[in-house]
């Protein structure tokens, strides 16, 4: 039986391919998604690929992974990485290991990304490799 990560998505990430593309790239939440399967498929993992524009949405998720006993969490929590304490408390409540992912490296950019409260809670993060980020989430979580 195959184990399961879910791949958490936050605000405004509906809008990859669209949105400021110079920094975050060309692709489509959706196209990433697709490559992210096939990676899944060879390292046997089901991936539950979720976005949402809301916090609590993103909370809820992380309590589910925790209660379906999913292998770990890969999540890009947009801008939320550097302002919810929300996310960081649920972070730190659950045992199911969280993999922080941003598309672009938050140090390289404004101050006010510097600080990630996901990141201070999170196993571990990965930051500027644009979408191949999330295939070096799945390798690490096949390592967990």
């Amino acid at each position: 039986m195959s184990e399961t990560i879910y791949v958490l998505n936050g605000p405004n990430l509906n809008m990859l391919g669209i949105r400021e593309p110079e920094i975050y790239g060309d692709e489509s939440l959706d196209d990433i998604a697709a490559s992210l399967e096939g990676k899944a498929k060879s390292l046997d993992f089901e991936l539950e690929i979720r976005q949402s524009n809301h916090e609590g949405h993103l909370i809820d998720w992380l309590h589910e992974a925790q209660n379906e006993n999913a292998k770990a969490i890969i999540l890009n929590a947009g801008a939320l990485t550097h302002t919810s304490l929300g996310l960081y408390d649920a972070i730190r409540s659950i045992r199911t290991p969280v993999i922080e992912v941003h598309l672009s490296n938050p140090h390289a950019r404004e101050s006010y990304r510097h600080k990630s409260f996901v990141g201070m809670a999170a196993h571990g993060s990965i930051a500027g490799f644009g979408s191949f980020g999330y295939e070096l989430a799945l390798d690490a979580a096949k390592q967990l």
